[in-house]
């Protein structure tokens, strides 16, 4: 047996996977009858023209959206769902995501995913020219909001699903970054592995960023749900989340005008280089773990918007090449990627889902014997972190 390919997308081909009633397409392989691959269009409103590729692997499925530079919708173990409930209807499509906005926060109006992309020329907090005043950066970025030029689906001998697609960042005469996804859904797992390059397709050298604002509410965040992170240093972002620092690890029920509360790690690593970090609920018998490598993104944030349900209850944990700070302030500071004519780069997560008590505690000794020393906690943003 081999593995069986299927370009679902391919824009420089005019060539996109349709299905017999124009609807969805479906792929699967016996004998996995337990495995499977769908895509669809949405219909009406800000989703008009939005992609979804669903991937369903025994209990888990997964929602990708190549029009919205490859991220995740949300995801499903067992029926339930692993995401947030954001305020903004969607997801959007690109078109309706004004991200040349005055303001710079127009990236905002699209704000609705499970894991989105912050970068890749930058993905901190708009920056605006000093002189004229006119935008130069906007909030996290262009490349969520980049629809994908490819996309092909696999399903391997034994069973794994791999989602491959291409996404550019390009303006002509500045810089011209290629983005590749891949997500890989092995049989019998509660989450997926995704491994991203980014490669300077420029005759010129570069600098890019990028940082994974993964997202997560009900009913893993609730009011007694703690975050687990292996951290070495811990600063907070600005004097409001200095105000309730020794308090970074705990979520609070929904609460009507809480404004969000930022703080920045640096972590240790396991023996083989890697970083695990979870959001566990209450009763500790559900948790969402998120490793990555931080010598691939040696900065981690928290992010923590414990705002009225209707407004969105969420928390976010963040690796990533940088702190989210304007970008001249991380370049200031060495903190952006260097990339030279035709060079690369690799980045690697695991999300999973722990949903027995034992899994979620067998994650939470295997984070804390990382840092058997208590954090040092600063009480103040840091000037070489904070801008």
């Amino acid at each position: 047996m081999t593995s069986m390919v299927w370009t679902l997308l391919d824009a420089e081909n005019n060539l996109a996977l349709e299905t017999l009633d124009g609807d969805v397409a479906s792929l699967a392989r016996d004998p996995f009858s337990d495995v499977s691959i769908r895509k669809w269009t949405l219909l009406g409103g800000l989703s008009q023209g939005v992609d979804v590729v669903e991937v369903t692997s025994g209990g888990f499925r997964l929602r990708i959206l190549p029009t919205r530079g490859m991220g995740i919708w949300d995801a499903y173990c067992d029926g339930e769902r692993i995401g947030w409930n954001s305020p903004v209807p969607g997801p959007v499509h690109p078109q309706f995501v004004p991200l040349g906005e005055s303001s710079g926060i127009g990236w905002l109006d699209g704000f609705n995913e499970l894991l989105v992309r912050c970068g890749l020329e930058s993905n901190g907090a708009p920056e605006f020219d000093a002189t004229t005043h006119r935008l130069t950066y906007p909030l996290h970025g262009r490349i969520a909001n980049k629809p994908a030029q490819k996309v092909t689906a696999e399903i391997t001998d034994d069973g794994e699903v791999i989602i491959r697609g291409e996404v550019y960042e390009t303006r002509f005469l500045v810089y011209n970054l290629k983005l590749t996804v891949e997500y890989r859904i092995a049989r019998g797992e509660n989450g997926f592995r995704l491994k991203d390059t980014i490669t300077n397709l420029s005759a010129k050298p570069t600098a890019a960023q990028l940082l994974y604002h993964i997202n997560l509410g009900t009913p893993v965040l609730s009011e007694g749900a703690q975050a687990v992170i292996p951290a070495k240093k811990i600063v907070p972002r600005n004097d409001h989340a200095a105000g309730d620092v020794t308090h970074w690890d705990c979520y609070s029920r929904p609460q009507e005008g809480f404004e969000e509360m930022v703080y920045f790690f640096e972590c240790a690593a396991d023996a083989a280089g890697r970083t695990p970090t979870m959001l566990k609920n209450a009763a500790g018998d559900r948790g969402v773990s998120v490793t990555f490598d931080p010598r691939q993104l040696p900065c981690f944030s928290l992010w923590k918007n414990t705002a009225a349900e209707t407004d969105g209850y969420v928390t976010g944990l963040e690796p990533a090449t940088n702190f989210p700070n304007p970008r001249s302030f991380e370049a200031q500071h060495d903190r952006v990627v260097k990339l030279a004519p035709g060079g690369e780069v690799n980045f690697e997560i695991q999300l999973a889902y722990h949903s027995t008590p034992d899994s979620v505690a067998e994650m939470e000794k295997s984070i804390r014997n990382l840092t058997p020393q208590p954090a040092q906690l600063l009480d103040a943003p840091h000037p070489l972190w904070c801008s």
